[in-house]
Protein backbone atom coordinates (compact mmCIF):
# COMPACT_ATOMS: atom_id res chain seq x y z
CA UNK A 1 0.00 0.00 0.00
CA UNK A 2 1.43 3.62 -0.51
CA UNK A 3 -0.08 6.31 1.71
CA UNK A 4 1.32 10.23 0.51
CA UNK A 5 0.73 12.79 2.68
CA UNK A 6 0.15 16.49 1.86
CA UNK A 7 0.27 19.63 4.27
CA UNK A 8 -1.16 21.99 2.20
CA UNK A 9 1.66 24.16 1.72
CA UNK A 10 3.68 21.76 -0.44
CA UNK A 11 4.99 19.34 1.94
CA UNK A 12 4.64 15.98 0.97
CA UNK A 13 5.05 12.67 2.55
CA UNK A 14 5.36 9.14 0.72
CA UNK A 15 4.98 5.82 2.58
CA UNK A 16 5.34 2.78 0.85
CA UNK A 17 4.01 0.70 3.41
CA UNK A 18 5.05 -3.73 2.58
CA UNK A 19 4.80 -4.44 6.20
CA UNK A 20 1.64 -5.77 6.23
CA UNK A 21 1.43 -7.27 3.24
CA UNK A 22 4.95 -8.94 3.87
CA UNK A 23 3.44 -10.10 7.58
CA UNK A 24 -0.48 -10.52 7.37
CA UNK A 25 -0.20 -14.11 6.33
CA UNK A 26 2.38 -15.46 8.22
CA UNK A 27 1.68 -17.69 11.01
CA UNK A 28 3.71 -16.33 13.98
CA UNK A 29 3.68 -12.36 14.90
CA UNK A 30 5.90 -9.65 13.46
CA UNK A 31 6.16 -5.98 15.13
CA UNK A 32 7.42 -2.71 14.26
CA UNK A 33 7.66 0.44 16.55
CA UNK A 34 8.38 3.47 14.69
CA UNK A 35 9.16 7.27 15.36
CA UNK A 36 8.04 9.99 12.56
CA UNK A 37 9.13 13.34 12.59
CA UNK A 38 7.51 15.76 9.86
CA UNK A 39 7.44 19.25 9.55
CA UNK A 40 3.65 19.12 10.58
CA UNK A 41 3.87 17.03 13.20
CA UNK A 42 5.06 13.78 15.07
CA UNK A 43 3.98 10.41 15.04
CA UNK A 44 4.33 7.31 16.85
CA UNK A 45 3.59 3.65 15.59
CA UNK A 46 3.25 0.35 16.62
CA UNK A 47 2.23 -2.54 14.13
CA UNK A 48 2.00 -6.09 14.82
CA UNK A 49 1.10 -8.72 11.88
CA UNK A 50 -0.17 -12.15 11.72
CA UNK A 51 -2.38 -14.62 10.36
CA UNK A 52 -4.83 -12.48 8.36
CA UNK A 53 -4.95 -9.61 11.33
CA UNK A 54 -3.57 -6.14 11.33
CA UNK A 55 -2.70 -4.30 14.20
CA UNK A 56 -1.74 -0.66 14.00
CA UNK A 57 -1.82 1.88 17.77
CA UNK A 58 0.06 4.94 18.22
CA UNK A 59 -0.52 8.69 18.72
CA UNK A 60 -0.31 11.57 16.69
CA UNK A 61 0.46 15.43 16.88
CA UNK A 62 0.16 18.75 14.51
CA UNK A 63 1.90 21.49 15.12
CA UNK A 64 1.71 23.42 11.64
CA UNK A 65 -1.71 22.60 9.94
CA UNK A 66 -4.77 21.61 10.99
CA UNK A 67 -5.54 19.85 7.46
CA UNK A 68 -3.96 16.55 5.88
CA UNK A 69 -4.38 15.01 2.50
CA UNK A 70 -4.53 11.78 2.00
CA UNK A 71 -4.15 8.97 -0.60
CA UNK A 72 -4.04 5.69 0.28
CA UNK A 73 -4.78 3.38 -2.67
CA UNK A 74 -3.79 0.20 -3.71
CA UNK A 75 -5.09 -0.33 -0.54
CA UNK A 76 -5.50 -4.29 0.19
CA UNK A 77 -9.18 -5.83 1.64
CA UNK A 78 -9.11 -5.13 5.36
CA UNK A 79 -12.11 -4.22 7.25
CA UNK A 80 -11.17 -2.16 10.28
CA UNK A 81 -11.91 -2.05 13.79
CA UNK A 82 -11.60 1.81 14.99
CA UNK A 83 -10.92 3.10 18.39
CA UNK A 84 -10.07 6.38 18.89
CA UNK A 85 -8.61 6.95 22.63
CA UNK A 86 -8.14 10.56 22.85
CA UNK A 87 -8.34 13.54 20.10
CA UNK A 88 -11.08 14.15 17.51
CA UNK A 89 -11.77 15.36 14.11
CA UNK A 90 -12.92 13.78 10.77
CA UNK A 91 -12.17 12.26 7.74
CA UNK A 92 -13.50 13.38 4.31
CA UNK A 93 -13.51 11.16 1.66
CA UNK A 94 -13.61 12.71 -1.78
CA UNK A 95 -13.92 9.08 -3.78
CA UNK A 96 -17.18 8.23 -2.28
CA UNK A 97 -18.34 11.60 -0.63
CA UNK A 98 -18.56 9.85 2.83
CA UNK A 99 -17.42 11.98 6.19
CA UNK A 100 -15.84 9.93 9.65
CA UNK A 101 -16.04 11.66 12.40
CA UNK A 102 -13.73 10.39 15.74
CA UNK A 103 -13.82 11.92 19.00
CA UNK A 104 -12.13 10.55 22.09
CA UNK A 105 -13.52 7.56 23.96
CA UNK A 106 -15.42 5.99 20.90
CA UNK A 107 -15.53 3.26 18.21
CA UNK A 108 -16.92 2.18 15.10
CA UNK A 109 -16.46 -0.44 12.44
CA UNK A 110 -15.00 0.12 8.87
CA UNK A 111 -14.62 -0.86 5.01
CA UNK A 112 -12.77 1.39 2.66
CA UNK A 113 -10.55 -0.64 0.35
CA UNK A 114 -9.31 2.59 -0.73
CA UNK A 115 -9.38 6.59 0.28
CA UNK A 116 -8.48 9.88 -0.87
CA UNK A 117 -9.41 13.26 0.73
CA UNK A 118 -8.57 15.39 3.86
CA UNK A 119 -7.90 14.61 7.43
CA UNK A 120 -9.39 17.40 9.84
CA UNK A 121 -7.67 17.21 13.22
CA UNK A 122 -7.67 19.88 16.34
CA UNK A 123 -4.37 22.01 15.99
CA UNK A 124 -1.77 20.66 19.29
CA UNK A 125 -4.12 18.13 20.35
CA UNK A 126 -2.94 14.51 20.74
CA UNK A 127 -4.78 12.00 18.51
CA UNK A 128 -4.48 8.61 20.29
CA UNK A 129 -5.92 5.35 18.48
CA UNK A 130 -6.32 1.79 18.41
CA UNK A 131 -7.11 -0.50 15.18
CA UNK A 132 -7.23 -4.05 14.50
CA UNK A 133 -7.66 -4.73 10.77
CA UNK A 134 -8.74 -8.32 9.32
CA UNK A 135 -8.37 -9.65 6.37
CA UNK A 136 -12.03 -9.39 4.50
CA UNK A 137 -11.52 -13.30 3.57
CA UNK A 138 -10.88 -13.62 7.43
CA UNK A 139 -13.58 -11.33 8.51
CA UNK A 140 -16.07 -12.94 6.62
CA UNK A 141 -15.45 -16.21 8.40
CA UNK A 142 -15.62 -14.80 11.74
CA UNK A 143 -19.01 -12.79 11.19
CA UNK A 144 -20.89 -16.10 9.69
CA UNK A 145 -21.31 -16.84 13.14
CA UNK A 146 -21.79 -13.44 14.37
CA UNK A 147 -24.80 -11.38 15.07
CA UNK A 148 -27.64 -9.84 13.11
CA UNK A 149 -25.81 -6.77 12.65
CA UNK A 150 -22.19 -8.06 11.33
CA UNK A 151 -23.34 -10.45 9.27
CA UNK A 152 -25.79 -7.57 7.62
CA UNK A 153 -22.20 -5.52 7.54
CA UNK A 154 -20.15 -8.57 6.06
CA UNK A 155 -23.24 -8.75 3.48
CA UNK A 156 -22.10 -5.18 2.14
CA UNK A 157 -18.80 -6.12 2.02
CA UNK A 158 -19.03 -8.75 0.50
CA UNK A 159 -20.83 -6.70 -2.62
CA UNK A 160 -18.30 -4.17 -2.30
CA UNK A 161 -19.98 -1.50 -0.57
CA UNK A 162 -17.94 1.15 1.71
CA UNK A 163 -19.85 0.86 4.83
CA UNK A 164 -19.88 1.54 8.13
CA UNK A 165 -21.31 -0.86 10.88
CA UNK A 166 -22.80 2.45 13.27
CA UNK A 167 -24.24 5.10 11.57
CA UNK A 168 -22.80 6.76 14.92
CA UNK A 169 -19.61 6.20 16.81
CA UNK A 170 -20.60 4.26 19.73
CA UNK A 171 -18.75 5.13 23.28
CA UNK A 172 -15.81 2.47 24.20
CA UNK A 173 -16.63 0.24 27.14
CA UNK A 174 -14.48 -0.69 30.11
CA UNK A 175 -14.01 -3.81 28.97
CA UNK A 176 -13.24 -2.74 25.37
CA UNK A 177 -10.52 -0.45 27.01
CA UNK A 178 -9.19 -3.21 29.60
CA UNK A 179 -8.83 -5.65 25.93
CA UNK A 180 -6.83 -2.90 23.87
CA UNK A 181 -4.68 -2.35 27.06
CA UNK A 182 -4.14 -6.20 27.23
CA UNK A 183 -2.87 -6.25 23.74
CA UNK A 184 -0.56 -3.30 23.99
CA UNK A 185 1.18 -4.75 27.24
CA UNK A 186 0.78 -8.63 25.96
CA UNK A 187 4.37 -9.94 27.10
CA UNK A 188 3.81 -13.02 25.42
CA UNK A 189 6.10 -14.83 22.98
CA UNK A 190 6.30 -16.65 19.64
CA UNK A 191 3.34 -19.37 19.67
CA UNK A 192 1.87 -17.67 22.94
CA UNK A 193 1.88 -14.41 21.25
CA UNK A 194 -0.29 -15.22 18.43
CA UNK A 195 -2.61 -17.31 20.21
CA UNK A 196 -3.22 -14.15 23.05
CA UNK A 197 -3.51 -11.52 20.12
CA UNK A 198 -5.77 -14.09 18.30
CA UNK A 199 -8.08 -14.51 21.03
CA UNK A 200 -7.92 -10.39 22.17
CA UNK A 201 -8.90 -9.53 18.62
CA UNK A 202 -11.69 -11.91 18.43
CA UNK A 203 -13.09 -10.93 22.14
CA UNK A 204 -12.76 -7.46 21.17
CA UNK A 205 -14.72 -7.83 17.62
CA UNK A 206 -17.75 -9.54 20.07
CA UNK A 207 -17.49 -6.79 22.70
CA UNK A 208 -18.18 -4.29 19.40
CA UNK A 209 -20.60 -6.29 18.09
CA UNK A 210 -22.81 -6.74 21.25
CA UNK A 211 -22.82 -3.33 21.97
CA UNK A 212 -24.59 -2.29 18.37
CA UNK A 213 -26.57 -5.29 18.88
CA UNK A 214 -27.69 -3.32 22.26
CA UNK A 215 -27.60 0.19 20.87
CA UNK A 216 -30.32 -1.07 18.40
CA UNK A 217 -32.27 -2.90 20.72
CA UNK A 218 -32.78 0.32 23.01
CA UNK A 219 -36.11 2.11 22.31
CA UNK A 220 -35.90 5.80 22.96
CA UNK A 221 -37.80 6.18 26.01
CA UNK A 222 -34.66 4.56 27.64
CA UNK A 223 -31.82 6.65 25.50
CA UNK A 224 -29.73 9.60 26.25
CA UNK A 225 -31.85 12.24 24.69
CA UNK A 226 -29.68 13.95 21.96
CA UNK A 227 -25.77 14.44 20.92
CA UNK A 228 -25.63 17.03 23.80
CA UNK A 229 -26.67 14.53 26.28
CA UNK A 230 -23.97 11.97 25.51
CA UNK A 231 -21.11 14.44 25.17
CA UNK A 232 -22.21 15.56 28.76
CA UNK A 233 -21.90 12.01 29.85
CA UNK A 234 -18.32 11.34 28.54
CA UNK A 235 -17.12 14.64 30.04
CA UNK A 236 -18.46 13.84 33.16
CA UNK A 237 -16.67 10.20 32.93
CA UNK A 238 -13.11 12.23 31.90
CA UNK A 239 -13.39 14.90 34.96
CA UNK A 240 -14.37 11.48 36.85
CA UNK A 241 -10.45 9.79 35.72
CA UNK A 242 -8.89 12.66 36.06
CA UNK A 243 -10.10 13.22 39.45
CA UNK A 244 -9.41 9.56 40.70
CA UNK A 245 -8.05 10.39 44.14
CA UNK A 246 -10.54 12.60 45.22
CA UNK A 247 -13.89 12.22 43.02
CA UNK A 248 -16.52 14.48 43.15
CA UNK A 249 -20.06 13.60 44.76
CA UNK A 250 -22.59 12.46 42.33
CA UNK A 251 -24.47 15.80 42.89
CA UNK A 252 -21.41 18.27 42.09
CA UNK A 253 -20.59 16.11 39.34
CA UNK A 254 -23.54 16.44 37.75
CA UNK A 255 -23.09 20.08 38.10
CA UNK A 256 -19.73 20.31 36.97
CA UNK A 257 -20.73 17.85 33.68
CA UNK A 258 -23.62 20.24 33.42
CA UNK A 259 -26.74 17.40 33.04
CA UNK A 260 -28.95 17.06 35.77
CA UNK A 261 -28.08 14.08 38.39
CA UNK A 262 -30.79 11.66 36.84
CA UNK A 263 -29.79 11.88 33.46
CA UNK A 264 -25.96 11.13 34.61
CA UNK A 265 -26.56 7.96 36.23
CA UNK A 266 -29.18 6.76 33.49
CA UNK A 267 -26.72 7.56 30.88
CA UNK A 268 -23.70 6.62 32.69
CA UNK A 269 -25.35 3.29 32.71
CA UNK A 270 -26.51 2.90 29.04
CA UNK A 271 -23.01 4.21 28.17
CA UNK A 272 -20.60 2.08 29.78
CA UNK A 273 -23.46 -0.70 31.46
CA UNK A 274 -21.90 0.52 34.66
CA UNK A 275 -22.60 2.81 37.53
CA UNK A 276 -20.59 5.98 38.06
CA UNK A 277 -18.88 4.22 40.73
CA UNK A 278 -19.14 1.02 39.74
CA UNK A 279 -17.05 2.43 36.32
CA UNK A 280 -14.53 4.42 38.54
CA UNK A 281 -13.64 1.65 40.96
CA UNK A 282 -12.97 -1.18 37.79
CA UNK A 283 -10.96 1.63 36.55
CA UNK A 284 -8.92 2.19 40.08
CA UNK A 285 -8.39 -1.26 40.23
CA UNK A 286 -7.93 -2.26 36.94
CA UNK A 287 -4.66 0.82 36.57
CA UNK A 288 -3.62 -0.74 40.24
CA UNK A 289 -2.94 -4.71 38.62
CA UNK A 290 -1.13 -2.82 35.66
CA UNK A 291 1.24 -0.70 37.96
CA UNK A 292 2.06 -4.16 39.97
CA UNK A 293 2.42 -6.29 37.05
CA UNK A 294 5.05 -4.02 36.09
CA UNK A 295 6.99 -5.30 39.51
CA UNK A 296 8.31 -1.51 40.86
CA UNK A 297 5.74 -0.38 42.98
CA UNK A 298 5.07 -1.72 46.15
CA UNK A 299 1.29 -2.47 47.43
CA UNK A 300 0.66 0.34 49.57
CA UNK A 301 2.18 3.09 47.24
CA UNK A 302 -0.23 1.79 44.60
CA UNK A 303 -3.21 2.59 47.21
CA UNK A 304 -2.39 5.51 48.30
CA UNK A 305 -1.85 6.25 44.42
CA UNK A 306 -4.91 5.72 43.44
CA UNK A 307 -6.91 7.24 46.74
CA UNK A 308 -7.36 4.02 48.53
CA UNK A 309 -8.28 4.93 52.44
CA UNK A 310 -6.00 1.89 54.24
CA UNK A 311 -4.40 -1.12 52.21
CA UNK A 312 -6.41 -3.11 53.56
CA UNK A 313 -9.69 -1.82 52.18
CA UNK A 314 -7.60 -1.54 48.54
CA UNK A 315 -6.57 -5.66 49.38
CA UNK A 316 -10.56 -6.58 49.93
CA UNK A 317 -11.39 -4.95 46.92
CA UNK A 318 -8.83 -6.31 44.43
CA UNK A 319 -9.28 -9.55 45.76
CA UNK A 320 -13.20 -9.11 45.45
CA UNK A 321 -12.55 -8.80 41.74
CA UNK A 322 -9.84 -10.90 40.75
CA UNK A 323 -10.39 -13.44 42.55
CA UNK A 324 -6.49 -13.07 44.07
CA UNK A 325 -4.64 -10.73 46.70
CA UNK A 326 -2.36 -7.81 45.22
CA UNK A 327 0.41 -9.65 46.85
CA UNK A 328 0.12 -12.54 44.23
CA UNK A 329 -0.23 -10.65 41.61
CA UNK A 330 3.28 -8.94 42.19
CA UNK A 331 4.91 -13.66 42.03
Amino acid sequence: MQVTVRDGQGIDFTLNDTFYTDHIHKPLVTEKREIFSFPFGDAELVRIAFSGVYIVYGDMQLHGTRKLHFEMLDHHDLVEMHFTLAGSGMMMDDLNGGQYHFKANEHNMHYMPNFMGIGDYVQHERYKFFEVHFTTEFFLQLAQSGSPGLRRFAEMIENGKVTQLSRENLPISFNMYQCIRDMMNCTCTGGLKLLFLQSKCIELLSLQAQMYEDALGKTSSHMVTGPHDKDRILYAREYLLQHIIAPPSLTELAKIAGINEFKLKQGFKQVFNNTVYGYLSDYKLDQARELLLQGNRAIKEVADDLGYSSVQHFSNAFRKKFGVTPGKVKW
